[in-house]
């Protein structure tokens, strides 16, 4: 299975010495040295595109506050594909890797379904339920103290090294579209935690990786439009995908003074289209410092000379604490090496019709984007595309987008004009049949349409349920009953009702 742990799948213990720090850089530098040789000598996988998908999702109780016990969950849930994730009211879905054509995405929907339906049923057990949701909206400050961390070392670990090399608390500040704000520090990362997302993978040949990466990042703005489902934070009506900001502030290693000097945040776009993989993985090394210097005892020099496949654990660790969003990853497989990009841009949720129509349009887009004979990237800057990824982050569907040959127009038309027909061609490439394409394309359409996301939908329906004389922390948890009747009737967002207003 690819979905390994890339952040502390070897993780030991939770603090280290200066000896371990500088005895891991020097690995991580061995380890890119090793790898630079295999891009240009060795046999990479790549029998036929596979895809992946990983799904991050919320335990609620009763009172659809969080749940603090996935551990009791999961073991009720008893499914290896469950796994745990930073704080007690979370845990993961893994899909196993799958090729794209034919009917495989509906066949994916229906096994999603069942695989949450049967998890949902064993943690009601628990008087609990499970929300895919991109923020859940009823976390408020008091949950992030105590004992809120899950009960793995490396999450300890991971807590411990972002808090050491900041030297201070994290301030988190962010502000919305109608003057609703926050502005605190926190002793934690346990604000991190809050941001759920669903993370799409692409397994790509070594000499087409920088073309699928430079396309998924100029689709990030896009993206982030159609898709976004987070407005909301310790009761605060926020960003339209509050999780990009969020994370971004909740997880940055940087004093006051270092970001005032333009170093570069641990969660970042990026700065440059690239030629290689390689110029990822030296720019990690390069910029950012280890956070979890875990050494093993692989000589990788020796292990790639000898014909073997070298693991370079170090610098794959180091890798997952370098939080891109659309990150480069080195796996292995049954011995054999291969290369994927990993798009962590969009939130989990609302329901998995939705998640699949996310997928859709972003794997057909990539694919034309990725094989036009004069790439978009050569024709758009890179500031352009991050310029686009905030926008879409911000305002969500209301965005406007720059695109090359358009100007600036509202994501909507964007996406109506040029993205979708490149999204159903690039999903006819892949051999998607029509029906998977139609099923899941008409979703992304309808959004545009009717200018409805799940932030749309969320806000729109606590407003809605304010009108009515209902407090905030009353609105938020009428809103997320109502998300969840939505979500589990697997109806696309764009199709949910709303309370009428006063």
């Amino acid at each position: 299975m690819w979905l390994s742990r890339l952040v502390g799948a070897d993780v030991e213990q939770a603090r280290y010495t200066r000896e371990q720090r500088q005895q891991y850089r020097e690995k991580v530098r061995r380890d890119l040295d090793v790898f630079e040789r295999m891009l240009g000598h060795s046999q990479f996988e790549f029998d036929r595109p596979m895809t992946g998908l990983e799904i991050e999702l919320n335990l609620v109780n009763e009172d659809l506050g969080p749940k603090l016990d996935n551990k009791s969950v999961l073991e009720q849930i008893a499914d290896p594909n469950y796994q745990t994730e930073l704080a007690r009211y979370n845990i993961e879905l893994n899909v196993h890797p799958r090729p794209l054509p034919g009917d495989a995405a509906l066949e994916l929907e229906q096994h999603l379904r069942e695989s949450l339906n049967h998890a949902s049923a064993r943690a009601a057990e628990l008087h609990t339920g499970i929300v895919a949701i991109g923020i859940l909206p009823t976390v408020m400050p008091e949950h992030f103290e105590g004992d809120w961390i899950s009960e793995n070392i490396r999450y300890a670990a991971l807590n411990n090294a972002v808090l050491d090399a900041r030297g201070e608390d994290v301030w988190l500040e962010l502000e919305g579209p109608t003057g609703e704000r926050i502005a605190r520090y926190s002793d934690s990362l346990a604000p991190e935690s809050a941001c759920t997302s669903m993370q799409l993978h692409l397994q790509v040949q070594p000499e087409r990786f920088a073309d699928h990466w430079n396309a998924a990042q100029v689709l990030a703005g896009p993206q982030l439009a159609v898709g976004a489902n987070s407005p909301f934070f310790l009761g605060q009506r926020l960003w339209a995908e509050t999780r990009i900001p969020l994370f971004t502030q909740a997880t940055d290693t940087r004093s006051i003074e270092l970001k005032n000097q333009g170093v570069r945040p641990r969660v970042w776009f990026g700065e440059r289209w690239i030629t290689s993989i390689f110029d990822l993985f030296e720019e990690n090394v390069r910029y950012f410092p280890a956070l979890l210097p875990e050494i093993s005892e692989e000589e990788p020099e020796e292990v790639f000379e000898s014909g073997e496949v070298p693991e370079l654990k170090e610098l794959r660790l180091h890798n997952g604490t370098v939080y891109r969003w659309n990150r480069p990853i080195y796996d292995i497989v049954q011995g054999r090496p291969h290369l994927r990009v990993e798009n962590r841009v969009l939130p989990a949720g609302p329901s998995i019709a939705d998640v699949l129509a996310n997928a859709a349009f972003y794997y057909g887009v990539v694919r034309v984007l990725a094989e036009e004979d004069r790439p978009v990237w050569t024709r758009m800057s890179f500031s352009a595309a991050e310029a686009n990824f905030e926008e879409g982050a911000r305002l969500g569907i209301d965005a406007r987008t720059y695109w090359p040959g358009l100007g600036e127009v509202p994501a909507t038309e964007l996406v109506l004009r040029r993205l979708l027909p490149m999204a159903h061609e690039g999903l006819e490439r892949w051999g998607v049949s029509q029906k998977v394409r139609d099923r899941f394309l008409t979703i992304i359409e309808q959004r545009c349409l009717k200018v409805t996301n799940g932030a749309c939908w969320q806000a729109e329906c606590v407003a809605r349920l304010e009108s009515r004389g209902l407090p905030r922390d009353r609105a938020l948890r009428e809103m997320l009953a109502k998300y969840i009747e939505g979500m589990s009737a697997n109806e696309p967002v764009h199709e949910w009702e709303l309370p009428a207003a006063r």
